[in-house]
C-alpha cells in the first residue's frame, strides 16, 4: 500500500485514482490504484483488494479527511465500508486529468471495436473485418464512449447501431450446433427449436435419436440448451462444433 501517513484522522495516499460520489448532500470519496478502476467495471479483475488501496472512504481523499460514520449511514442506509466502497466504485465518477481522460477514452473506444470485431462478421462474405473497419464505422455514426459502462455492453450497442444504420454490412457470427434429441420427443420439440435457428445444414433421423447440425446466433444458446434439457430430462444435447461461422482463408476483407 502507498505511503499511508495517520496523524489525528487524517490519511495520506499517493499515486492514487479517486472515485468520486455525491449522496445525500456530502462528497464521498475512494482511493484506488490508478488503472484498476476500469478493470474493476470490466469484471476483468474480480479482486477488490488489487483495486482499493484502503477500503476507508474519505471525505476528501487529497486532503486525508475520513468521511463521518453518520453522513455514511444517513447516505448509503448502512456501515459496511465495503459495500459502500462497492457502491462508489459501481456509479461514481473517477476523476483523472484531461489527458489521461483522452487516454481511457481511446483506449475504450479500441476495446469495444475489438469485441465487435471478434464477434461479428460481413454476411454476405462470411468474413471477420478488421479492428481498424469496426473502429473507422463506429466514428462515421459518432459512437460516444461511456467510462462508467461494461465494454461488452457497449459493443452489442455497437453492433446494433451498425445494423441500424446500416454503416456497414454486419450481423453477429453464427455458432454451429449439433443438437441431439430422443425420437419420442423430437418431431414436437424441433418445432420450438426451429425458430431459433439461423439455417439447418442436416438432419439425420434414426429409430432411437433425431440430430440435427444447425447455425444459431449465440444469443439464442442459452434458450435453445436449456428448452432442449428441461424437455428431454437431460437426454437430448446442444453441442458447440464451432463458436464462429467464418469463411476460411484470409482473415480479414478490406
Amino acid at each position: 500500500m502507498s505511503n499511508i501517513f495517520t496523524p489525528t484522522n487524517q490519511i495520506r495516499l499517493t499515486n492514487v485514482a479517486i472515485v468520486r460520489m455525491k449522496k445525500a448532500g456530502k462528497r464521498f470519496e475512494i482511493a484506488c490504484y490508478k488503472n484498476k478502476v476500469m478493470s474493476w467495471r470490466n469484471k476483468t479483475e474480480k479482486d477488490i483488494d488489487e483495486v482499493l488501496q484502503t477500503n476507508t472512504v474519505f471525505a476528501n481523499v487529497s486532503k486525508g479527511q475520513v468521511a463521518k460514520r453518520e453522513d455514511l449511514k444517513k447516505a448509503f442506509d448502512t456501515e459496511d465500508l465495503d459495500e459502500i466502497c462497492r457502491k462508489i466504485l459501481a456509479k461514481g465518477e473517477l476523476q483523472v486529468s484531461e489527458k489521461e481522460r483522452h487516454q481511457q477514452l481511446d483506449s475504450m473506444f479500441t476495446d469495444i471495436a475489438t469485441i465487435v470485431a471478434e464477434k461479428c462478421v460481413n454476411p454476405e462474405t462470411k468474413r471477420p473485418y478488421t479492428v481498424g473497419m469496426i473502429e473507422k464505422a463506429m466514428k462515421d455514426i459518432h459512437i460516444s464512449v461511456k467510462p462508467t459502462k461494461n465494454t461488452k455492453q457497449q459493443a452489442l450497442e455497437v453492433i446494433r447501431k451498425l445494423k441500424e444504420t446500416e454503416t456497414i454490412q454486419i450481423d453477429r457470427a453464427q455458432m454451429r450446433l449439433r443438437i441431439t434429441l430422443p425420437a419420442r420427443e423430437a418431431k414436437k420439440l424441433k418445432q420450438k427449436i426451429v425458430p431459433l435457428v439461423k439455417k439447418v445444414e442436416k438432419e439425420d433421423f434414426t429409430s432411437d435419436e433425431f440430430e440435427m447440425v444447425c447455425l444459431a446466433d449465440p444469443g439464442c444458446f442459452r434458450e435453445m440448451d436449456e428448452l432442449v434439457r428441461s424437455t428431454t430430462k437431460g437426454k437430448g444435447t446442444v453441442e458447440v462444433l464451432n463458436l464462429k461461422d467464418v469463411e476460411e482463408g484470409d482473415e480479414t476483407l478490406e
